[in-house]
């Protein structure tokens, strides 16, 4: 008897509850203390910060059309000059960051509830399970991406499946639902790969093993124990996951399978613009500049808090 009591009161005494908030210190200690990472979350946030205040922050509307300023350059008055109809390029950028951001965030929450829910699932019960689901986790990354993508596009766009066409309602084109949800069926096999990884590591821990002596279903175990223990490689992923789609978004509207026209769009906006960089280079420059600066964002942020979160660091 007494030895549980002395276990409990190791558990219960104050320096153990103060450890995990010496920890979250720790962890925000190690990410400001990168200068690069915090440059990728100074980026990441004002590109979400325009995208979610694109309304208001827009000088103009992005698809009011001005022949009288066909292909201005950039002055005081349009910033990042014109496209070939008028329209500001400036305006067009922060709409379609609030395009890119969506599609990028919704494709990453996809990918991520798949890939976490079937890591664990595979780490945890083990055997044919295990098998099963990294066999098919093998046959993902064997298909090649932007192929899927664009017959997945395809053929959502002919079939005009019920339940994508509903979203319209909110705002949603029934393309920009199977952008992300392509992305999200395409992306989630790192994911489940990283969990599994982590669950045959933590499964084996003492509080893991009490937590079954003490009749805890592998629900309760899984999301109680397992989960909070094993999140923190597939949020650094997931970082790194949003910058993969917006890459990936920008290459589908630049081969025109994106978001659809006039709609403003980062990749489509290059694909416009390439057409007249002889006599208009900020056409297709000034999105291509936003594609590459957004992407290092991310995997700025991705890099800091994959080194935070090193538990080396958290010791």
């Amino acid at each position: 008897m007494s030895s549980p009591t002395s276990n409990q009161v190791a558990v219960l005494s104050p320096e153990g509850s103060r450890e995990p908030i010496r920890q979250r210190r720790r962890f925000i200690r190690a990410f400001v203390s990168n200068r690069v990472a915090v440059l990728g979350l100074i980026i990441v946030t004002i590109i979400i910060f325009a995208a979610v205040f694109a309304d208001v922050i827009a000088p103009y509307d992005p698809n009011k059309i001005s022949a009288m300023n066909r292909l201005t350059p950039p002055n005081s008055e349009f910033l990042l000059g014109t496209d070939e109809f008028g329209r500001d390029i400036l305006s067009r950028l922060i709409h379609g960051a609030r395009i890119s951001m969506l599609i990028a965030f919704i494709a990453q929450t996809v990918a991520i509830s798949i890939g976490i829910t079937l890591g664990m699932i595979s780490g945890w019960y083990g055997g044919i399970v295990d098998d099963i689901i990294m066999r098919l986790t093998d046959a993902v990354f064997a298909i090649p991406g932007l192929m899927f993508l664009i017959v997945w596009v395809a053929i959502i766009d002919q079939a005009q499946i019920g339940l994508f066409s509903s979203l319209e309602s909110i705002g949603l084109s029934t393309r920009h639902v199977s952008i992300f949800f392509a992305l999200g069926l395409i992306g989630w096999a790192g994911d489940a790969r990283m969990m599994r990884s982590q669950v045959l590591t933590i499964k084996e821990r003492e509080y893991v093993i009490a937590a079954r002596a003490t009749g805890a279903s592998n629900f309760r175990i899984m999301v109680r124990h397992l989960l909070p223990n094993a999140i923190a490689p597939s949020i650094v992923l997931a970082s790194l996951g949003v910058a993969g789609a917006i890459l990936s978004e920008s290459t589908l509207s630049f081969l025109g399978l994106g978001v659809e026209i006039p709609n403003p769009s980062w990749g489509t906006m290059i694909d416009q613009g390439r057409n007249f960089f002889t006599n208009a280079w900020w056409y297709a420059i000034f999105p291509g500049l936003t594609i590459m600066i957004t992407v290092l964002g991310f995997n700025f942020v991705g890099d800091g808090l994959r080194d935070a979160l090193d538990p080396r660091l958290l010791k």
